[in-house]
């Protein structure tokens, strides 16, 4: 777990490229790089809040934005629902298909919230093709991948939790690595204790796994929820993401063949903050999706369920934000469930 955090995460130096681009193939050498880049093991915060804390009954959105094409037309497009707290996965940072814009902190300024901003994944190439089409560049300026948590109110305390280390995308025996587009790093979380008036609750944005199967992503999750134990330990929390369901599970990439969900509820959480309904769709980067999937959830623990629902990814223009829809739920915490024993 990774408590440190910074106002700019330190850029990528060439001779750090060059370690990256030579190194072999294998775990332990992701795990060397990983160790040193600064970035992936630091938090990036910014950002202003609105709000002192959040009433008893608040609502958080969790979505994958796919890249975060358009930062502006994505947070005005949560302005449906209104979010208290974001949890958001695939933002770019530094990424010349997104404009080498930070796409976290410009949805943070347009929705007058705070962030906290995490690298997944140091990406060395520019994308897919259809990726390389929004280039307005033929280089990275940063090349920081990750996930996100934008919150009205102050974070009282953040964690960036990673749930691999082994360079699933990189080291030749990962299971997924592609020798021509190289990319350090792996999936992970970030959890943060935000002030509500009922007490201190703990939210957490993560993205597992896509290429690999259930039981790699039980381990991602039960390796989270021990973390979530230990960083807020008898606090409520809420968890949202993409937990890539059903991937990688033939023949018919059925969400509920994973076990991650019964081994949730077994540590106390729910799954009822999450509508029915699949989450995905085609958009501008994947136009024509293999098929309709249920990937993205919220599940929660210490928490009632007041209002659940999916919100298109279409835009009032017509525009597909994303190849996902947004989750959201209104939910309400009780103050007795809610002392934090960090103070």
């Amino acid at each position: 777990m990774i408590t440190e955090t910074v106002n700019a995460l330190a850029v990528v130096t060439p001779a750090q490229r060059r370690d990256i681009l030579s190194a072999p193939r294998t775990a332990q050498a992701h795990r060397d790089l990983l160790s040193d880049l600064a970035a992936m093991n630091a938090l990036q915060l910014g950002g202003d809040a609105g709000l002192v804390q959040l009433p008893a009954r608040f609502t958080v959105a969790a979505w994958n934005v796919e890249r975060c094409l358009f930062p502006q037309d994505t947070a005005d497009h949560l302005g449906q629902i209104a979010p208290d707290v974001v949890l958001l996965s695939e933002v770019d940072h530094g990424m010349a298909r997104t404009a080498q814009r930070h796409t976290t902190q410009d949805m943070a300024h347009a929705l007058g919230m705070v962030y906290a901003f995490g690298v997944e994944f140091h990406e060395l190439d520019l994308g897919g093709p259809t990726e390389r089409a929004f280039c307005v560049d033929d280089f990275n300026a940063l090349g920081w991948h990750g996930n996100a948590i934008l919150s009205s109110v102050p974070f009282q305390r953040t964690a960036l939790i990673r749930l691999d280390d082994h360079g699933h995308w990189f080291a030749s025996d990962g299971g997924a690595a592609d020798p021509q587009q190289p990319r350090v790093g792996g999936r992970m979380a970030i959890a943060a204790v935000v002030p509500t008036i009922a007490g201190s609750v703990c939210v957490v944005s993560t993205h597992l796994e896509s290429n690999a199967g259930a039981e790699h992503r039980h381990q991602q999750f039960a390796r989270l929820l021990q973390a979530i134990d230990r960083f807020a330990p008898g606090l409520p929390a809420l968890i949202g993401g993409d937990l890539n369901t059903g991937n990688h599970i033939p023949p018919d990439f059925d969400w509920r063949r994973e076990t991650l969900f019964g081994l949730a509820e077994n540590q106390g959480y729910s799954w009822a903050f999450t509508a029915a309904g699949d989450t995905t769709r085609p958009s501008l980067i994947t136009p024509h999706p293999d098929r309709q999937m249920k990937l993205d959830w919220l599940a929660g623990r210490g928490f009632a369920p007041v209002e659940s629902g999916i919100l298109t990814s279409v835009s009032a223009a017509g525009t597909p934000l994303s190849d996902h829809d947004c989750v959201w739920s209104t939910l309400e915490v009780s103050p007795a469930q809610s002392r934090d024993p960090h103070g």
